[in-house]
C-alpha cells in the first residue's frame, strides 16, 4: 500500500519558520526509492538540527550502503526546531523523512545515530511526533523498530526503555545483516510478533534488546547484577568491527547540503581505530584496534566524491589523521593532482608529535594558511601523563616556533578542565603555555601579529575508558578554575590581545555526566525533562540546567542515588556498572590497571609501534592491527584541469 506524501501539509507552513529549507529536501546524492518495491524500509535519524546532523558520515553512509541494495529503502529525518514542532502539533503533522517526506512511523526501522548524549531529548520528540509509544514495551508490528547506534550507543542504558535494540561499533556490516533478518521475518508472515522479530536480532550477540535483560539493584543504588531474561540470549553483546575498510569505500555520492550546515566539505576517513591511549578519549577506546584505509582507495575515494558532489574542500579526517602511516604521500599526491584548482586540504586537530611543516605546507598549498590545531588536552607535562597524552612541552614549542618561522601566523589549542587528580596550577599553566606559545611565535617571525586560541571543554568521564572509575569534578570547581585562567591571561596587557579565551561553563558537563554513566533509572529524569519542554540540550540557547536538576531530583527521589551519585563519585573497582555487559573488547582489569597506571602518572605506549600491551581487543574479537605503508603511491597523479 503506497504511503503518501506529507508535504502537501507542510509546505504551507514552511514560511512561518525559520530555515524551512532544512526541510525540503532534493539535495544533490539524495536517493527517492518507490515505497512498494521496497520489502525492508529504514529511517535512519540523526537526532539534531539538519545543519548538524547532515554531514555526519556515519548516517550518510548506512544511507548509501542500504539503498545499493535491491529491495531495501532508506530515507534521512532530522529534528525539527521547536517553532516547527509546535505547527506539525496543531496540524496534525507526524515526523517526516527529508527525501520524500514520508511519515516515520511507517518505516520498518528508525535508526539512531547518537554522537552525543544530550540529544536523547529530541529522540522523544521525533518519537511522540511519529505516533510511536515512548515505551519501546508499548509497542506492537505497527510500529517502527528503534535502533540506536553511534558513539553514545555504548551505553544505551539511560535510554533503554524507549529502544527496541542498541547496536555496538561499526554499522556498515550489521545493518545489512539486520536487514536481511527483518526481511526474513516478513517474507514468512511475520510469525510471534514483534517479539520473535526482537529475538531473532538478539540471538546474533550482535544486536542488543534491553527488555531481554533484567536489572537487580542493591540497597545502597549501585547495580547488583544485569542477567537475560529468556533463554537464547547471549549474556554479553558484542561490538562490530569491519576489518576491511577498502571494501566499504563510503560515501560515494556525498549528499550536497540544500541549506547551510556544520560542515561543507567532502569528508574521507583515512583510517578507523585509535591506539594512541588517551585515557579520557571513549572514540579512541571503543573503536579499536587501527584500520588504515590504503593510499589509492583514499585517492579514489577523493577523485569520485569530489566529482560528485562539487566540494571545494576537503577533509582527511580520523581520529589522529596525522599518524596514517602514508600521510605525507596522501598529502603531497592530493596537493599535487589538485593544485592550481579550487580544491583544498584539511586536517581536524593534529597531535604535536605527528605534525611537521611539510606536511602543513602540502594541505595549504590550493587553501588558506589561516591557522593550526593541536590537541595538548593538558595543561602541565603532570598533568598530561595522567591522560597519556604524551606532548612534551618543549616538544609543542619548537612546532609551533617551525610553524611561525614558515609563515604561519595563528595556532589553536584544545584543551580540557576537571581532569583527574587536576589542581588550579595544572589550569593556570595553560595561560603560561599559550604566552610561551606567543613569545616563541614574535620571536621567530619577527611580527606581533600571532595569536593563540586556546579552547577548553570541561571533561566528562565515559563509559568503556580507564576513567570510567573516575569522579567528576564539579562544575563549580570547573567554572572557578577557568574564571582563574581567564583574569590570568586578562590581566596581561601584552598577551591580552594575543590570547583567545573559549570555554564551556561547567553545567551542561554535569548533566552530560549523568547521562553518559547512568543507569535505566536515567531514563525516567529524561523522560520528566522532555515532558516539561526539553529539546536541543545540545544548544546552549536551550539547555536548561536548572530544569535538569530540578527534574532530576523529582524523578529520583525514592530512589537512594541523585545528580552527584551518578557524577561526582568515585566507582570502586567491583562495582558493576551499567555497560559491563556490553562488550568493547577491551578487557576490564586492564582498563582497571591503567586507571591506577593514570593516578601515578605512568605513560603507556602506542601498540602500533610498540609490542602489544593486552588491552583485549585483538584477541577478543578476532581482529588485527591494520597499516602500512603499502609502497603505493596515489594514482593518477595527473593535475586536475
Amino acid at each position: 500500500m503506497p504511503i503518501e506524501s506529507l508535504f502537501p501539509k507542510l509546505e504551507p507552513l514552511l514560511p512561518l519558520v525559520s530555515k524551512p529549507i532544512q526541510y525540503v529536501g532534493g539535495e544533490l546524492n539524495a536517493v527517492v526509492k518507490p515505497w512498494d518495491e521496497a520489502q525492508v524500509r529504514w529511517a535512519l535519524m540523526y537526532p539534531d538540527a539538519y545543519e548538524v546532523g547532515l554531514p555526519n558520515q556515519g548516517v550518510q553512509i548506512l544511507y548509501e550502503v542500504l539503498n545499493e541494495r535491491e529491495g531495501v529503502l532508506a530515507e534521512r529525518t532530522y529534528s525539527v526546531w521547536p517553532d516547527l514542532e509546535a505547527l506539525m502539533r496543531e496540524h496534525g503533522i507526524g515526523q517526516f523523512t527529508v527525501d520524500s517526506h514520508r511519515p516515520v512511523g511507517a518505516f520498518d526501522l528508525l535508526g539512531v545515530s547518537f554522537a552525543t548524549e544530550l540529544g536523547y531529548t529530541n529522540l522523544l520528540t521525533a518519537l511522540d511526533l511519529a505516533g510511536i509509544p515512548l515505551d519501546a514495551a508499548e509497542r506492537d508490528e505497527r510500529h517502527p523498530v528503534v535502533i540506536a547506534g553511534g558513539h553514545a550507543a555504548f551505553n544505551p542504558e539511560p535510554i533503554a526503555d524507549f529502544l527496541d535494540a542498541a547496536v555496538l561499533g561499526d554499522g556498515e556490516e550489521v545493518v545489512l545483516a539486520i536487514t536481511e533478518v527483518v526481511r526474513e521475518w516478513k517474507s514468512e508472515g511475520s510469525p510471534g510478533g514483534r517479539d520473535e522479530l526482537l529475538l531473532r536480532l538478539a540471538a546474533s550477540g550482535g544486536v542488543y534488546v534491553p527488555k531481554f535483560y533484567d536489572v537487580d539493584y542493591l540497597d545502597d543504588g549501585r547495580i547488583k547484577q544485569v542477567v537475560p531474561n529468556r533463554p537464547g540470549v547471549p549474556e554479553r553483546v558484542h561490538k562490530h568491527t569491519v576489518m576491511d575498510l577498502d571494501s566499504w569505500p563510503y560515501p560515494k555520492n556525498p549528499l550536497v547540503p540544500m541549506a547551510e550546515t556544520v560542515h561543507e566539505r567532502y569528508s574521507v576517513e583515512i583510517f578507523r581505530g585509535c591506539t594512541r591511549g588517551c585515557r579520557f578519549c571513549q572514540a579512541g577506546m571503543i573503536t579499536r584496534p587501527v584500520r588504515e584505509r590504503s593510499i589509492t582507495t583514499v585517492g579514489d575515494m577523493v577523485k569520485t566524491g569530489v566529482e560528485r558532489s562539487g566540494f571545494e574542500e576537503v577533509g582527511l579526517l580520523s581520529l589522529s589523521s596525522a599518524d596514517h602511516s602514508e600521510i605525507g604521500d596522501i598529502a603531497k599526491g592530493l596537493a599535487d593532482r589538485y593544485e592550481g584548482t579550487n580544491t583544498s586540504l584539511s586536517l581536524p586537530s593534529t597531535r604535536v608529535d605527528a605534525f611537521n611543516v611539510t606536511l602543513a605546507d602540502e594541505l595549504s598549498r590550493n587553501g588558506r594558511r589561516s591557522g593550526l590545531t593541536f590537541a595538548p588536552e593538558g595543561g602541565t607535562d603532570r598533568m598530561r601523563r595522567v591522560i597519556n597524552k604524551m606532548v612534551d612541552e618543549d616538544d609543542l614549542i619548537q612546532t609551533v616556533a617551525t610553524a611561525y618561522g614558515s609563515g604561519w601566523r595563528q595556532v589553536k589549542l584544545y584543551f580540557m578542565c576537571g581532569l583527574p587528580t587536576e589542581t588550579d596550577d595544572d589550569v593556570l599553566a595553560i595561560g603560561d603555555l599559550a604566552k610561551r606559545v606567543i613569545d616563541k611565535g614574535r620571536e621567530v617571525s619577527g611580527r606581533r601579529d600571532i595569536r593563540c586560541t586556546v579552547s577548553i571543554g570541561g571533561f566528562v568521564p565515559k563509559p568503556h575508558t580507564p576513567f570510567q572509575w573516575a569522579a567528576q569534578a564539579d562544575h563549580e570547581v570547573v567554572d572557578a578554575r577557568l574564571h582563574k585562567l581567564r583574569d590570568s591571561i586578562r590581566s596581561d596587557r601584552s598577551y591580552a590581545k594575543a590570547i583567545g579565551l573559549r570555554y564551556h561553563e561547567g553545567k551542561p558537563s554535569m548533566i552530560e555526566g549523568l547521562l553518559s554513566r547512568g543507569d535505566r533509572r536515567v531514563g525516567r529524569v529524561i523522560r520528566s525533562v522532555w515532558e516539561n519542554g526539553g529539546r536541543f540540550d545540545g544548544w546552549s540557547e536551550h539547555f536548561s540546567y536548572s530544569h535538569w536538576t530540578e527534574r532530576t531530583e523529582s524523578a529520583l527521589a525514592d530512589e537512594p542515588v541523585d545528580l552527584a551519585w551518578y557524577t561526582t563519585r568515585e566507582r570502586e573497582r567491583d562495582e558493576v556498572l551499567p555497560w559491563d555487559h556490553l562488550d568493547a573488547g577491551l578487557d576490564r582489569e586492564w582498563l582497571w590497571e591503567d586507571w591506577q597506571d593514570a593516578v601515578e602518572g605512568i605513560e603507556v605506549d602506542d601498540c602500533r609501534w610498540t609490542p602489544c600491551y593486552d588491552c583485549g581487543v585483538c584477541p577478543q574479537m578476532g581482529t588485527e592491527i591494520q597499516t602500512g605503508p603499502t609502497g603505493a603511491k596515489l594514482l593518477p597523479l595527473t593535475v586536475v584541469s
